[in-house]
């Protein structure tokens, strides 16, 4: 926390707080971002998917209506992971300790299939990023846990084949988490970006060893800080967001 905010005034950020989270828009390297810093000590980050009567969430309002039907209502969110039309997950997805989809270590087309990829596990008060081959290989007991890839950083160099002068260019958005495990990262971008300088972003912005994709083009974010609930064209698939009490 305080790391992101000594140079506000020199990036020109504006941020607010509502619970722990903390959300902000700032400038790096002529892109514009949103990002929103997580501590998990004290937030609840949860990954959500099927609603009670089976069918996607879709959209941040219809999760946080069901939420507040429960006493509860959504913070910070974004959408967490590449889907099919019909809104499974790609890759790897476990919701609370149930398993909806497998682990894909194979490459493959698309940026999912970019080895490596990653997955982002959380764990009780903590959240990492790991790619997926060590992801497999150290098996950590994740609660919720969601694939996607390419990953965008890993241990603090950038994927292998991301282009500096790439001019594949979307709106993406990400997350990158502390070598501790206590802070994560979400960014949007705020404009189209290619691989490199997102990866940029999470790399020498951020500082951070390890950050994944999650999607373009369809990327969206909920930061009522920043009076922002993007809503989009079609229903999204997984969606990653802070649970606080009403």
């Amino acid at each position: 926390m305080k790391r992101l905010l000594a140079i506000a005034v020199l990036l020109g950020w504006t941020a607010c707080q509502a619970g722990a989270e903390t959300c902000s828009n700032e400038i790096y390297e002529n892109n514009r971002y949103s990002v929103c810093e997580v501590d998990l000590t004290r937030d609840t980050l949860g990954l959500f998917l099927y609603a009670a009567d089976g069918n996607p969430y879709g959209y941040f309002s219809s999760l946080d209506k069901a939420l507040k039907e429960q006493g509860k209502r959504l913070g910070f969110a974004m959408n967490a992971g590449m889907y099919h039309d019909n809104r499974a997950p790609v890759g790897y997805y476990l919701e609370n300790g149930k398993q909806v989809q497998r682990v894909i270590s194979s490459a493959g087309p698309g940026n999912f299939g970019l080895v490596p990829n990653g997955v982002l596990c959380l764990r009780a008060g903590r959240a990492d990023v790991f790619e997926t081959k060590r992801f497999i290989h150290q098996a950590p007991e994740c609660t919720s846990a969601t694939q996607s890839g390419p990953m965008l950083v890993i241990d603090g160099k950038l994927h292998p084949k991301f282009l500096k002068d790439s001019t594949s260019r979307y709106v993406r958005n990400g997350v990158g988490t502390s070598t501790d495990g206590k802070t994560a990262y979400f960014v949007i971008s705020n404009g189209v970006v290619n691989f490199y300088d997102f990866g940029v972003y999470f790399r020498d912005r951020l500082k951070l060893s390890n950050a994944l994709y999650f999607d373009g083009n369809i990327s969206r974010m909920r930061a009522p800080e920043l009076g922002r609930s993007d809503i989009g064209f079609s229903p999204l698939g997984p969606i990653i967001g802070v649970v606080v009490d009403q």
